[in-house]
Order: structure tokens, then sequence, then C-alpha cells
């Protein structure tokens, strides 16, 4: 198993960036696959970006394609979000997510592991 925790969420204006990080420890985090989600007040959990084990790989939702981008380094035993162009519909608990199916391609379901969450805040 492993356990994750996100860091850098925050407040930042419309058109702003912000980067998110999400920390693994414990099983070696390459046999992993990864993914970013979302949950807005009022509103159920939903997909944002997802990357294979080797990074190779990586997919978004329409809505923040162009936007952000999902990035690991397995040395570290992270996985990144860099948020661009900020839009205040982006205002949302972000998570971190680990898969432990090994595969080459990426998923959007089906998540073994979940952090406990970083805020996002973005005002107009």
């Amino acid at each position: 198993q492993v356990q994750l925790v996100e860091s850098g969420g925050g407040s930042v204006q419309a058109g702003g960036s912000l980067r998110l990080s999400c920390a693994a420890s414990g099983r070696t985090f390459s046999n992993y696959r990864m993914g970013w989600f979302r949950q807005a007040p009022g509103k159920e959990r939903e997909f944002v970006a997802a990357i294979n084990l080797s990074g190779g790989r990586t997919d978004y939702s329409d809505s923040v394609k162009g936007r952000f981008i999902i990035s690991r380094d397995n040395a570290k035993n992270t996985v990144t979000l860099q948020m661009n162009s900020l839009k205040p519909e982006d205002t949302a608990v972000y998570y971190c997510a680990a898969d432990r199916t090994l595969s080459l391609y990426t998923v959007r379901s089906g998540y073994d592991y979940w952090g406990q969450g970083t805020p996002v805040t973005v005002s107009s």
C-alpha cells in the first residue's frame, strides 16, 4: 500500500497559476499509476488528470485540457499537477490518488489509495 499527502493548494486570482504536489510513501512509487481528482462544494468528486507508471502517458478531463499538466518523478516519489490559466470554476479540494494495477495505460476510476486533499480557491 501507499500513503499520499497533497500540498501546494491556496488562493489565486483568475488567470493565475498554482502547482500541486503529492508525496507518496510506502511501497515503490513506480508500481502505481497516479491521478488527480477534485470536488467542488455541493458537487461530486470528478476526474482531473492521470499519468501511467512511467509517466509516458497522460490523460486529462476536457475542462482542464490545455491548462493543466500532470507529471511524476519516480525517484522522488512525487506527482505534480501544474495548473495554469485558472478559472473560478476550478475552485475545489484537489485529491491525489494511486492505482495499484500494473498497466501501460491510464485510468479515470477505480483508484485504490487517496490523499486527504488540498484546497484551491480561484477568485474572479
